[in-house]
């Protein structure tokens, strides 16, 4: 599957079948979240990989809609320096989670991105230290539903592109 192709296909999937995710796929879709661009190539994040069931569950009562972390087979942690320090932190870890998701996606891994709300009884829970922080943790697993890994996108599913680009200045 090429870029583009990854890209008009890619969806949420908030629900997983039971079937694990290899230890193969898991080091491409963390190789992937490393190797995304950052501002100044400053790369601030550490990602914690989360197989364990009961884990996933008490991470998953830290976001508000964050359900599909506990059902996933596997979960990754995006921890980053304190977003107050700099506003790209989080652009950042957004870039490295979309990485993660089309390195899935192509391998037929759904996925899905939650924010954690509650993010400090996280710390404890995944042992990262006082200077680091946890905002982001992303759900992976096959669909529960094969068929949406490769359902068209739904008609009226996005805006047009002539009602979110301008070129050279705002014409609204």
């Amino acid at each position: 599957m090429d870029v583009a192709e990854a890209i008009r296909m890619k969806r949420a999937v908030r629900a997983y079948s039971p079937k694990p995710v290899t230890d193969e796929a898991v080091t491409q879709i963390l190789n992937a979240g490393r190797r995304a661009q950052s501002s100044k190539n400053t790369q601030p994040w550490h990602f914690v990989a989360i197989r364990d069931r009961q884990m996933l569950e008490d991470l998953a009562k830290l976001g508000t809609y964050a359900d599909h972390l506990a059902h996933a087979p596997l979960g990754i942690a995006i921890i980053t320096p304190d977003p107050a320090q700099r506003w790209s932190i989080m652009f950042d870890a957004g870039q490295a989670a979309a990485y993660m998701q089309l390195a899935a996606w192509e391998l037929g891994i759904g996925s899905c991105i939650a924010t954690i709300h509650n993010p400090e009884p996280a710390r404890p829970l995944l042992g990262f230290p006082k200077d680091v922080h946890l905002r982001a943790a992303l759900s992976f697993g096959y669909s529960d539903d094969p068929k949406l890994m490769n359902a068209e996108p739904l008609k009226g599913g996005r805006r047009s592109i002539k009602d979110v680009v301008y070129y050279d200045r705002w014409q609204g």
